[in-house]
């Protein structure tokens, strides 16, 4: 495969010259082709016509073969250009991390644009300086009392976090993450009262920072904060109980020009409900589509997007910017956790993405971040014994299936380089302990504390 960034630069000098060619013809080219052609050339259509009927099948409305073979250049520059830039999550709850220079390298030799991050660790950010790759940066839970407690805490935040990383290091941080799905209803309203006030200092400091129109809050969400009343999409609308609360939240990011970001999992809808259809969670047209009023929804993804577009919509946000900050497939911890159907449903998703086909109710390209780069073997179990095997990468930054991101030559997952490893050790008992010994429960518990170690979890070897 020929170097792909040579390739979205020859034939954005080919739609260039076919669109201005082309600006006083009648052109039989699908309007959302040409439409996302002229966003990326930069071209006005000034006085140009679409004829959809008239066209000659065989020539396409146009009088040259040259002219033809321009169009399948701007249909291919199209494909390749869909997706809004692939995304994907940076945790750091493991015990055994990568170091953040290796990590960007995988990044970058993955061909990933962007990255979102769960905190502000200083090292991490400094490690994408001069990368040229968008960083979403994050303010934890619980730092947003502190946050919306002082504007100056949110300004001391600002300047320590975004403001030097920018000038010194030169990040491109392009986003302000307030919290990570502060409303789940498993937090019991803990949040409630905190994040809008936290969300509107750290929007002042920016703007005080003179970074208002360069950087970017919000807020990810979980898909739990929207339901539909009828089960269809267009019954979308937020959560009774946090209705006034979220329209206030909503308002601020379409006043400051801001996206709405929301976290979309098919794998907890299926790890949840033993009903759910397994077909459902997957881009493979293999399930009975749901028909809503005429649009026609063949996954869950689709539906569960669309719900949320509704439910803006229906409150007078109809064109608020969505952005996907969470989407993938565990590989362990559950019966439906398992290496194909990680690899089916982030290959489903990249291929379904790629076109820039959108949802019914928000055609054009999907920003969104996968979720996540690596297993994180710290992170805790209480949501499930799957939630430490959500990588697409092991903790050691090798490839756990085949993935075309349909960002590398190859066509594959490049593996992280130039990793160092420990001496292999083993933990064991004495072979004069007796089981029945008080202190061996508190000394297994402090060894498997400090060492990575292996536990039998529904038949499968985890990491705990």
């Amino acid at each position: 495969m020929a170097d792909i960034v040579k390739i979205r630069q020859q034939l954005g000098e080919k739609a260039k010259d076919f669109i201005a060619r082309s600006r006083n013809a009648k052109v039989c080219l699908p309007s959302s082709i040409y439409s996302q052609s002229l966003a990326v050339t930069g071209l006005e259509p000034k006085g140009l016509e679409f004829n959809f009927k008239a066209a000659d099948k065989k020539t396409m409305g146009l009088g040259s073969v040259k002219d033809r073979v321009n169009i399948g250049f701007v249909c291919l520059f199209t494909m390749l250009c869909g997706v809004s830039g692939i995304g994907v999550n940076w945790g750091t709850q493991a015990s055994h991390p990568l170091p953040p220079g290796t990590i960007v390298k995988l990044l970058r030799d993955n061909g990933f644009q962007k990255v979102k991050l769960f905190d502000a660790d200083y090292g991490t950010l400094k490690a994408l300086g001069k990368s040229g790759i968008e960083v979403m940066v994050g303010i934890p839970n619980d730092m947003l009392a502190s946050m919306g407690g002082s504007i100056k805490a949110a300004e001391k935040w600002v300047a320590k976090n975004v403001s030097e990383h920018i000038t010194s290091n030169n990040v491109n941080i392009r986003y302000v993450a307030v919290g990570n799905e502060p409303f789940l209803e498993t937090y019991n309203g803990s949040y409630l009262g905190i994040t809008f006030p936290a969300l509107r200092n750290i929007q002042s400091a920016l703007v005080k920072a003179g970074l208002g129109s360069q950087v970017k809050v919000t807020v990810p969400l979980n898909a739990d904060v929207y339901a539909s009343s009828s089960d269809y999409p267009s019954g979308g609308d937020f959560r009774s109980d946090i209705h006034d609360l979220m329209l206030t939240i909503v308002n601020f990011l379409s006043a400051s020009g801001a996206p709405f970001t929301v976290n979309i999992y098919p794998f907890i809808s299926l790890y949840s409900d033993p009903n759910f259809p397994v077909e459902y969670a997957f881009f493979d047209g293999n399930a009975s589509p749901l028909n809503d009023g005429g649009a026609l929804y063949y996954n869950m993804f689709d539906a569960n997007l669309d719900t949320l577009a509704h439910a803006l919509q229906k409150n007078g946000f109809a064109n608020l910017p969505i952005i996907v900050g969470e989407i993938g497939w565990p590989t362990d911890g559950d019966q439906n956790a398992n290496i194909e159907y990680a690899r089916r449903f982030n290959q489903g998703f990249m291929s379904h993405i790629s076109g820039g086909r959108g949802t019914p109710m928000r055609p054009g390209p999907i920003d969104a971040y996968l979720f996540g780069l690596m297993d994180e073997d710290a992170k805790s179990f209480a949501p499930g014994n799957f939630e430490r095997h959500w990588g697409i990468f092991t903790f050691d930054g090798q490839a756990k299936y085949p993935l075309n991101l349909g960002t590398t030559n190859s066509g594959a997952l490049v593996p992280a380089k130039d990793v160092r490893y420990l001496e292999k050790k083993w933990c064991v008992m004495r072979p004069s302990a007796r089981l029945d010994d008080p202190q061996v429960e508190p000394s297994m518990s402090y060894a498997c504390g400090l060492l990575t170690a292996l536990a039998l979890v529904m038949g499968h070897l985890v990491e705990i």
